[in-house]
């Protein structure tokens, strides 16, 4: 039952409202002008108001400011297109002329009804999903998530250049995803390329497209990505692989908007905002002469650091739940639960993979349980901090691990690990036997120095 207000200065018009709107099931009251609604009623509690334009005293669209956030549909028997705009700028949901039908005030009161239901409904949500999730679904309530948080919001409707620091799995795409949907240009293509995973002979073609013939097997032109987030944002993971070639292109697409396919001899123009991401020191690697200073500094307009994910405390268990669940849905598993020993296990594991490494530890969980409720042992975890790398997964490879081991001798566990397996098994497999994912198998061999073996 939804509570309508009908402001109406003559007593037979509003007496047929009441009876109409009553017998559609409504809870009505009445007024006779807009300053005896005002004495008689809180305004703000109603679903609806109903008011005639031309009233004693203030005209009907005066309530319009007196109830935010009450739908306000105006009525007169003077339908003019003049007075319809007008009460439409004031604020009316909606204008309807007397006389009128009384289906059609039906229709048109649920109409308003329902879009006035869906509006609060549509609210509540957004409020929950900002109180739970805070931005573009990442999970955290910690002081250093917020200040990502904030940081996030204000850069998002500016057209910015933004870097992304952070180590392997802390969450750096779904920042980008973030800004991109709080941006301006959030109808656009947000177009996400990961420059470790494309060959680098490929990929300046594959950024910035080529003409035909401009190498062998360039049969026809072919656009690249960056042209393909024209009027959106383009996504650069692991910025710092980037080949200097490649490098000066895109300096050149930041400084002038431009971009130049590979054998062409004119630019296009390109709208395309940069957000770019790296787990490296990029500093360091400019000293070193691998990266352009210049390019640095026109990525880093707004830095953004993500913390690790043993640095924010509170925010793991709230995390693991929320990853559970996500796990539960996704795989068709019934709702399940931490034990109270997995929780204790859980937020004192380091987790060197981060959030990344503890989603996969929880959809391997939700795969292996045979009931309701999450334990160490299904995590592969123990309270006093081992986890899925020591415990689990590289004893299945025969190592022989007992108890914990220092991080020296996960490096070590790993490197052994990949040589002796890597001719027999490949990357998507070394990944899934070590419990991390393809791309932080690559960044851990770049690391270590251990060269990928070609078959």
């Amino acid at each position: 039952m939804s509570r309508i207000l009908v402001i109406e200065d003559e007593p037979i018009i509003r007496t047929e409202l009441r009876r109409l709107l009553t017998r559609a099931g409504h809870e009505v009251s009445e007024a006779g002008a807009v300053h005896e609604a005002e004495t008689d009623y809180a305004l703000d509690t109603f679903d609806l108001i109903l008011s005639d334009l031309r009233l004693p005293g203030a005209p009907g669209t005066e309530v319009i400011a007196k109830a935010p956030g009450v739908p306000v549909l105006i009525m007169t028997s003077y339908a003019t297109v003049r007075s319809a705009v007008e009460a439409m700028k004031l604020g009316a949901v909606d204008y309807i002329a007397k006389p009128f039908d009384h289906d059609e005030l039906l229709l048109q009161e649920e109409r308003v009804l329902r879009e006035g239901r869906l509006t609060r409904q549509n609210a509540v949500l957004k409020r929950e999903v900002e109180r739970l999730y805070s931005v573009g679904g990442i999970v955290g309530h910690c002081s250093a998530m917020r200040d990502v948080f904030d940081r996030i919001r204000k850069v998002a409707a500016s057209p910015a250049t933004v870097l992304v620091l952070g180590e392997s799995g802390t969450g750096k795409e779904l920042v980008a995803r973030a800004i991109h949907a709080q941006s301006p240009r959030h109808e656009g293509p947000l177009v996400a390329v990961n420059c470790a995973a494309i060959p680098e002979n490929l990929l300046e073609s594959e950024l910035f497209g080529h003409e035909k013939g401009a190498f062998t097997g360039a049969q026809a032109a072919h656009a690249g990505l960056v042209e393909s987030a024209d009027g959106g944002t383009l996504f650069l993971d692991e910025i710092g692989e980037l080949p200097p070639p490649a490098q000066a292109r895109l300096l050149r697409m930041l400084q002038d908007g431009e971009v130049r396919r590979v054998g062409a001899t004119r630019s296009r123009k390109v709208d395309a905002r940069i957000i770019a991401a790296t787990h490296r020191d990029l500093p360091k690697r400019v000293q070193e002469g691998s990266f352009r200073q210049d390019l640095y500094f026109r990525l880093r307009v707004v830095e953004i650091k993500l913390p690790p994910l043993r640095e924010r405390g509170e925010d793991v268990p709230v995390l693991a739940k929320h990853l559970l669940e996500k796990a539960c849905q996704r795989l068709n598993r019934p709702p399940a639960t931490f034990s109270p020993e997995a929780l204790v296990a859980i937020t004192s594991h380091p987790w060197p993979g981060n959030v990344r490494e503890l989603e996969n530890a929880i959809e391997r969980a939700v795969i292996l349980a045979d009931g309701p409720v999450i334990t160490p042992g299904l995590l592969s975890l123990e309270p006093g901090g081992g986890g899925a790398f020591e415990t689990h997964e590289l004893p299945e490879a025969g190592l022989g691990l007992e108890g914990s081991a220092s991080p020296d001798s996960l490096e070590e566990y790993f490197r052994r690990f990949v040589l002796e397996h890597q001719d027999k098994l490949g990357e998507t497999e070394l990944a899934r036997r070590l419990g991390i994912s393809r791309k932080a198998l690559w960044e851990r061999r770049q690391r270590l120095g251990i060269p990928r073996t070609r078959a």
